[in-house]
């Protein structure tokens, strides 16, 4: 039975054209990938069946879904449906998610208004889809507010929101994009369990070709607006006749050229350098919440016992669970945590006990790329007074020169000079991330705390951005801490990598060695469970 089918959709948002004739089909227990760049229309066409279109839309065609017309049932009509029959997970979890409920609240609330159960109930059925998704509530309590969980966790958190009912259709808006990859697989798998057991559709949108070639039964591939190519999803991923298809599979496995050599901390040793960023036995601990005023403070430790040395022009990979600590020592190294032991010293300046004045210091050569670019920008600002942000701290610049450097930075990350005019809500996540990482190129910094800097970004517009990071290393000596689940990135940019697991580092070496020849269980497991293309392609034709 075809449970969705969209005809001749067209959409423009204030007289400016964005879909172009976008008709799909997505039967009962199937899945339909949709691919495309940042901006291309795949999130918009998802909002377009859910009818959360923005104001001044103007949308025309059809949307029938299990035989109603979405386009003229009206909102009461609407908003019995979403939550219940459709469900969504959206891209940025931290902008899905209410800030002020807590996520037991949150997930319980679809449930006690959809199925009309008591708290009690719905608190209940809550447990039992946290623990579906990764986050039994043994370990992550549901009194929890959306700022106390990393981004893989809210991520999956919205998962659980989206899933609560067992909706017909669910539409996955990049679903994965914050998680790593064990929780990503454990994710997949479940939208999958969903889909045979309940006879669920889903509509999957991702930039990741590997993640859709595992998944999919059919594809769509879109650009500027437009289905480009559509079909089995196999077929397509196989034979990509059109070559917007082929430059997708190519940038999905780039790997950026490099100059110079590797970056090897024990060569660096030998030579007798002194490293850019030296931590020795670094520990960091979070006070938990007493559960009465008379008890023993308590606390967590998020970082136990680190050790890690950055050379100028080296690029450091972190790998880890969401949850390890990799956020916590990237925050530590900016100097935005107090440690709670150990040494952190960075361009000869002491970050861990030298005080504010070491660390403002310090911060002329240290910038970052947060992980969640929305959450870092100030809605309130243009583009051109958030990149260029960082500048203030080079008062030698003139005004003239600082615009110079923003429009620059906007470039070379492949925006645009009038971009600097716009506020942060006017892009896609995708844009987003790299105004992020404009920011942090802006004031041609030493070395890069970059947490997932790529996450949000479609394959084509990745490989453009480790391309300009590569150049950065080869011709500025800039070095980073490279923080990521996505192995691929990791691998194809890195010079070594450190695989951490609930705060400690269990494994440690050059890339290619970690990944040809892993020693610990730990680091076998999530390098096996990263999403490749050709792998995924092989295992669905032997199936």
């Amino acid at each position: 039975m075809t449970l969705l089918q969209v005809e001749n959709l067209n959409l423009s948002i204030a007289r400016k054209p964005i879909l172009d004739d976008i008709s799909l089909s997505l039967e009962e227990r199937k899945i339909l990938g949709v691919v495309g760049e940042s901006g291309s229309g795949k999130s918009l066409t998802a909002l377009s069946i859910m009818q959360l279109l923005p104001n001044f839309s103007d949308l025309s065609g059809s949307i029938r879904f299990a035989g109603t017309e979405l386009t003229t049932i009206g909102e009461r009509a609407m908003c019995r449906l979403r939550g219940d029959d459709i469900g969504m997970v959206f891209q940025e979890p931290m902008t899905a998610l209410n800030p002020l409920k807590t996520i037991g609240q949150q997930i319980a609330e679809g449930i006690r208004l959809h199925a009309r159960v008591g708290n009690a109930e719905a608190l209940e059925r809550t447990e039992e889809v946290m623990e579906k998704v990764g986050l039994p509530p043994s370990r992550i309590a549901l009194s929890r507010y959306p700022h106390e969980l990393s981004g893989g966790q809210r991520q999956r958190v919205g998962i659980a929101i989206a899933c609560a009912m067992r909706p017909k259709l669910l539409i996955a808006d990049e679903p994965t994009t914050a998680l790593d990859v064990t929780i990503q697989a454990q994710i997949l798998d479940l939208l999958a369990e969903l889909v045979e057991r309940d006879r669920m559709a889903l509509m999957l949108i991702s930039h990741d070709l590997g993640v859709v070639a595992g998944m999919a039964d059919d594809i769509a591939i879109m650009r500027r607006g437009k289905i480009v190519e559509t079909g089995d999803a196999v077929a397509v991923l196989t034979e990509r006749k059109h070559s917007y298809t082929q430059s997708l599979a190519d940038a999905s496995s780039h790997v950026p050229e490099r100059k110079a050599p590797p970056v090897i901390s024990a060569d660096q040793a030998a030579a007798g350098k002194e490293p850019l960023l030296n931590i020795r036995d670094l520990v960091c601990e979070y006070a938990l919440p007493r559960a009465h005023p008379f008890e023993k403070q308590r606390h967590f430790r998020a970082v136990n016992g680190v050790d890690l040395c950055i050379y100028p022009g080296q690029t450091m990979g972190l790998v880890g669970e969401s949850g390890c600590g990799k956020s916590t020592l990237a925050r530590a190294i900016l100097g935005l945590h107090s440690p709670s032991s150990g040494e952190l010293t960075f361009d000869g300046f002491d970050i861990a006990g030298g005080g504010p004045g070491q660390i403002a210091n310090a911060r002329r050569e240290l910038q970052v790329v947060f992980q969640d670019p929305y959450g870092s920008f100030n809605p309130r600002h243009r583009v051109e007074s958030l990149v260029g942000e960082p500048l203030y701290l080079r008062p030698e610049l003139s005004v003239p020169q600082k615009r110079d450097r923003v429009i620059e930075a906007l470039e070379a990350v492949g925006l645009s000079a009038d971009d600097r005019q716009r506020y942060p809500h006017a892009f896609s996540g995708g844009q987003r991330q790299r105004i992020a990482i404009a920011r942090a190129l802006v004031n041609r910094p030493k070395l890069i705390v970059a947490d997932e800097p790529v996450s949000a970004l479609d394959v084509s517009i990745r490989a453009q951005i480790l391309d300009l990071l590569s150049e950065l290393r080869d011709r500025l000596s800039v070095a980073y801490l490279f923080i990521s689940h996505d192995l691929t990135v990791v691998r194809a940019i890195c010079d070594e990598v450190m695989v951490m697991r609930e705060g400690t580092i269990v494994e440690h070496g050059a890339t290619e060695e970690i990944f040809a020849g892993p020693q610990t269980e730990y680091a076998r497991q999530i390098i096996a469970a990263a999403p490749d293309l050709e792998r995924e392609l092989e295992k669905r034709r032997v199936r």
